[in-house]
């Protein structure tokens, strides 16, 4: 949604889905999180359109780029993506008509790949080993190729972080009434850490923010890459959209704690959210552990919906 049309949300009737997006709900944790003296908010992004926190960023990217010029009604757009982005992506194509090629590495589950298609996108694989690196190599290729294409680019749009400061954070300061003390969140671009961030320390000096990566490749913590299970966090690099200057603390999380907390999700709170948000989950549940941490108040960001990764073998063996 672009940044001057906020106001949008006010109206009853969206004039296209794409106006749909923001206003998703904080619940609180109750089962799982019984035994910590801290409050956790998490933030249920599966409620936006296409079912993910990269909605907001599609639509943004997209909005800059025809307020920019940069895109006509015969440009191809490009993105190199984990899932949620190029999901995000291809609804909101289809929504304003552009042509969409979406490159995606062949690690990533079934579900994301079939969303991608029946949005009318053109998808294009890369090897598994190649992780994102080789998805975005691959976009610039075609990019090079296609005439009158332009990719988006997640990891360097300053429109990324830039929605999260002034509709995400929002939200979250509305609706704890500015009573927030920490935000946990996986990073994959680090869009929504940053863009959180920014706004909220604006206001509140002291507030924490605490990045998620998976134990397999921890890039930030060690500089160190590698694979994992925890689909669309630890790209491997430090993306241009991450601000580290604004993250207070980096939790690496094992594959199996993130796959048995976004399992615990489901079973216990009735939360059906993806990998990532059990991460992020995980992570919380330890921090609030912490003595200093008695009574505050910590939001986690969930991405996704965990209907994305029902074909995640490792995944289902742990609750079958």
């Amino acid at each position: 949604m672009a940044i001057e049309n906020i106001e949008i949300l006010k109206k009853p009737i969206a004039n296209d889905i794409t106006e749909a997006i923001g206003n998703t709900p904080l619940v609180r944790l109750n089962k799982i999180a019984e035994d910590v003296d801290a409050e956790i908010l998490v933030k249920v992004e599966s409620f936006n359109p296409a079912s993910s926190i990269k909605d907001r960023v599609a639509v943004e990217m997209i909005e800059k780029a025809e307020k920019e010029g940069k895109i006509d009604k015969d440009t191809t757009l490009i993105e190199p993506t984990s899932g949620n982005t190029g999901i995000a992506l291809a609804y909101a194509a289809a929504a304003k008509g552009y042509k969409l090629k979406i490159v995606l590495p062949e690690s990533f589950s079934e579900e994301r790949r079939k969303l991608i298609k029946i949005f009318g996108a053109d998808l294009v694989l890369t090897p598994a080993s190649e992780g994102i690196p080789g998805a975005i190599k691959k976009a610039e290729q075609l990019n090079e190729e296609i005439e009158n294409s332009l990719i988006l680019q997640q990891f360097s749009n300053p429109a990324n972080p830039e929605i999260h400061k002034i509709l995400t954070a929002e939200e979250i300061l509305k609706d704890t009434d500015g009573n927030v003390d920490i935000l946990i969140s996986s990073v994959g671009t680090g869009g929504t850490a940053t863009g959180i961030a920014e706004r909220i320390k604006e206001v509140k000096p002291d507030f924490k923010v605490i990045a998620v990566e998976a134990a397999g490749s921890p890039f930030i913590t060690k500089g160190e890459s590698g694979p994992h299970k925890i689909q669309g966090i630890s790209p491997g690099f430090i993306p241009d959209t991450l601000d580290l200057d604004l993250i207070d603390e980096t939790i690496d999380v094992e594959d199996e704690d993130a796959g048995k907390t976004t399992i615990q999700l489901a079973q216990k709170e009735g939360i059906l959210a993806g990998i990532s948000s059990g991460a992020a989950v995980y992570a919380a549940l330890e921090v609030a552990k912490r003595p200093e941490n008695k009574d505050k108040t910590i939001v986690v960001i969930l991405p996704d919906t965990g209907e994305r990764y029902l074909s995640v073998d490792w995944l289902s063996d742990l609750y079958y």
